[in-house]
């Protein structure tokens, strides 16, 4: 089994009940080819950045799961031909431990403090004064 995650952009005027069972149907067809859903997050809806079917917003669902390749080929291509999904894109999941909905972010790691050169590292070149186009430098 591999680990994935599939984000579903659903049609923005889908009730909340038809977006649950379409989502449903989505979790049975991968526990069907033996498959375990981990977690399903609802993300909401949110503003498209470009119109899809003449849409402006959708409703993102994110799903992670474990199951094989044939799994997740079936799942793809059913939710391709459902007119109620407007994109949806599939990842294989890193190696890492899933953080705990809800758990405790620490943020980005502390900067790095860089020194600066040393005076006598740097050239001073501007006490010889700018060159000109038609001159050279000796």
């Amino acid at each position: 089994m591999i680990d994935y995650e599939i984000l579903l952009l659903l049609d923005p005027e889908l009730t909340e009940e038809q977006q649950a069972d379409l989502v449903g149907r989505t979790k049975e067809l991968i526990e069907k080819g033996g498959g375990t859903v981990d977690r399903h997050d609802v993300w909401g809806r949110r503003k498209l950045a470009y119109e899809i079917e003449k849409k402006s917003e959708g409703s993102y669902h994110l799903l992670l799961f474990s199951s094989t390749p044939e799994t997740l080929d079936e799942v793809s291509r059913v939710l391709k031909i459902d007119d109620a999904v407007l994109r949806h894109m599939a990842t294989r999941r890193g190696g890492g431990s899933l953080p705990e909905p809800g758990s405790v972010d620490t943020g980005p790691p502390a900067p790095v403090a860089v020194g600066a050169p040393a005076s006598d590292d740097t050239e001073d070149d501007s006490a010889a004064g700018p060159v000109s186009a038609g001159q050279e430098e000796e």
